[in-house]
């Protein structure tokens, strides 16, 4: 509810000592109700094909035309082209084949399309109820070929019906039957990284678990364990469904609470949904003989939510897979905007009569806060609570400092940052702490220190002020690779002071026992383990490269080569400084004249870049063995390192991309850096 809605509940109007019974009567009328609307969610994995058939006896297949519709599609397009540079022709064509299949019974209006690589979520919804709909966004998070790419993954909306937050994700998740573990961890990295921006932007970003309704849907990949084919055939002939529901990944999954932590999914009474043969309904006849399994499912979060149907459309013989529809019923917040404005402006004048005798006033839990050993990209966070000890409700919002852009430090952000208290209520504000690229280079320099005064400002009453203080762990992350080729010692191990002083130092150091290191220690740790242990590792079709690498830690969920990706990412001046880049995309065609420009680097930054160049030439010649190749590696790398100072647009990256290409293809002249420890 907004700040109008709260002060119209009856425990507000309580807080006004002199209003009378008459003005409470009002503030009750405009307590909103909840509208009753149907929701057709529908999924289908196309395995790349066109569309050869209608749609209409999946899409049009309730007696009644739904209100909305959200229709997911997987594999649209699984060319090279699709997946390198994200563009298809069949995205249009499958958009036409939607539209011409939804009900005809009803006008729809499109909303929104949102597609990454061959994962699509088209969003139409009735006429009669666009007007209703507000604060549309999109995102999307690959989850594919180094956990990164968009191979695999997951699109979402999300949006604002009247009064109700909603969230739509279509995903497809990791294949193989063995692969569990790692859908389920696609399944926590979407969560995670799938963040919406507020049209507020001093509000911290929504995740999809922040809205009132989440709708999940999609080829969810979990497949049937422990049975034989024969045996899983024989139990769907006998139509003995809960039997074989017993064995089903995503059941077993949410009953431990690993994944889909409180989503419902309706009771599945239909033969599974994958794998048939091409055209048919006859089970996969291939060499692999895939067992069946229920693929492609739909779950939903949320209160105030029924299941009208689930099944599956066997009519449509188009892809190895079979759509599946689910019909929800969905109980939506609207308020009537005509008593809602009246009682408003009842309540206000009252309010303007009483406020200058009701001056807010909070007490907080705790003023002073320490965190302790704060690490790099992990969060951190305490917990102060407000409670309203005054005699009216309040407005609160932490505000900037004197001369000062925001409330905050970058590092610091408190949620929720403003919003509003009954008398008598609580509410507990979150001061999360997170290092991330942009702030780690000063703490790791000393030139910043965790140390920040949060302004907690009342409307219409005093300020309090909350002290934040920590201690950060410098990190690899985020320093820069000068300081780094300075540094004999892990970061943590070095005095703040040895750190700040250390250009200053190195310009009147001794050449014989200060020498720098040719490149810094943590990138020869991680490209040797690579070397060693993952160049001739066999790539699984469709396998993300870093999941075939082991891990960096034992324990630990972050792969090496993610970890070097991260590193790479964080550098505060890319390996090739940002004041190379205009020339690097003027003569990106020209291979003398890029590697011209590797020979102008500095020492370290030129010795880095020819060492990485090295390590993924190395990888490409065991090609064979990882299925690697230049169109794979090239986009990824080139963007780390040659990064753009600003956003970058399409021929931008096209160049980026160009410019590395040449330092793929064979080895450049000037390569000095080979697999040996640093010094």
């Amino acid at each position: 509810f907004s700040w109008f809605e709260r002060v119209l509940n009856v425990s507000v109007c309580e807080m006004f000592l002199n209003l009378n019974w008459q003005l409470l009567s009002l503030a009750c009328v405009v307590t909103s109700c909840e509208s009753l609307n149907s929701f057709f969610l529908g999924t289908y994995n196309v395995n790349g094909q066109n569309p050869k058939e209608s749609l209409s006896p999946w899409l049009a297949s309730t007696t009644t035309p739904p209100d909305f519709y959200l229709v997911a599609f997987q594999e649209l397009d699984l060319s090279k082209e699709a997946f390198l540079f994200n563009d298809t022709p069949k995205e249009p064509e499958w958009m036409l084949a939607v539209y011409k299949g939804l009900h005809p019974d009803a006008k729809y209006a499109f909303v929104k399309l949102v597609r990454l690589v061959g994962i699509m979520l088209l969003f139409y919804v009735k006429v009669e109820h666009a007007a209703h709909i507000s604060e549309v966004e999109v995102e999307s998070v690959g989850t594919g070929v180094m956990g990164r790419l968009g191979n695999k993954g997951a699109v979402a909306i999300r949006f604002q019906f009247h009064n109700s937050d909603i969230c739509v994700v279509n995903s497809h998740l990791a294949a193989h039957t063995e692969e569990f573990e790692r859908r389920n961890q696609d399944f926590k990295d979407i969560c995670r990284r799938m963040q919406f921006s507020q049209d507020d932007l001093t509000l911290p970003p929504l995740t999809i678990m922040k809205h009132n309704v989440v709708l999940w849907l999609g080829d969810l990949n979990y497949r049937i364990s422990d049975l034989e084919v024969d045996h899983v055939k024989d139990l769907i002939a006998k139509k003995d469904f809960e039997t074989l529901y017993n064995h089903d990944q995503v059941r077993q999954n949410t009953l431990q609470l690993v994944v889909f932590v409180g989503f419902t999914e309706g009771e599945i009474d239909f033969q599974p949904t994958y794998k048939y043969d091409t055209g048919s309904d006859q089970w996969d006849t291939s060499e692999k003989c895939r067992v069946p399994a229920w693929c492609d499912r739909i779950l939903w979060k949320g209160k105030n939510i029924k299941q009208l149907h689930y099944q599956s459309h066997m009519t449509l013989k188009t892809s190895d897979h079979k759509p599946v529809s689910s019909l929800l019923e969905i109980g939506i917040k609207v308020v009537n905007e005509e008593s809602y404005k009246r009682t408003f402006e009842e309540i206000v004048r009252d309010i303007d009569r009483l406020e200058n005798d009701c001056i807010p006033s909070v007490t907080l839990s705790q003023r002073e806060f320490q965190f302790q050993d704060v690490k790099f990209m992990q969060h951190q966070a305490k917990t102060v609570t407000v409670y309203n000890d005054g005699q009216v409700p309040c407005q609160f919002e932490f505000i900037p400092k004197l001369d000062e852009p925001s409330y905050c430090k970058p590092w610091l952000t408190a949620n929720p940052a403003k919003g509003f208290l009954a008398q008598g209520a609580s509410v507990d504000i979150d001061l999360e702490v997170f290092v991330n690229r942009t702030t780690a280079p000063e703490l790791n320099s000393g030139q910043q220190q965790l140390e920040d005064i949060l302004v907690l400002h009342l409307d219409r009453g005093k300020d309090y002020f909350i002290f934040v203080t920590g201690n950060y762990l410098p990190s690899c992350f985020g320093s820069s690779l000068s300081t780094l080729c300075l540094l004999k010692e892990p970061i943590q191990d070095m005095p703040l002071e040895t750190i700040r002083d250390m250009k200053s130092t190195s310009q009147g150091s001794n050449p014989e026992t200060d020498k720098p290191q040719e490149i810094p220690k943590e990138i020869w740790m991680m490209v040797d383990h690579l070397y060693r242990n993952a160049k001739k590792q066999v790539r699984t079709s469709g396998l993300p490269f870093s999941h075939v690498l082991l891990s960096l830690l034992a324990g630990s969920n972050h792969s090496v080569s993610e970890a070097l990706l991260l590193f790479l990412d964080a550098l505060p001046e890319p390996v090739i400084p940002f004041s190379f880049y205009p020339q690097c995309l003027e003569c990106c065609s020209d291979s003398s004249q890029c590697r011209q420009i590797i020979s102008m680097l500095p020492q370290c930054h030129k010795n880095v870049f020819n060492y990485l160049t090295a390590f993924l030439q190395e990888l490409l010649k065991f090609s064979a063995h990882n299925r690697l190749d230049v169109n794979i590696l090239a986009p990824i790398f080139a963007g780390l390192l040659l990064r753009s100072p600003t956003k970058q647009d399409s021929t931008e990256k096209r160049k980026v991309k160009e410019f590395f290409q040449h330092f793929l293809v064979q080895t450049p002249s000037d390569r000095d850096i080979h697999y040996k420890s640093p010094e």
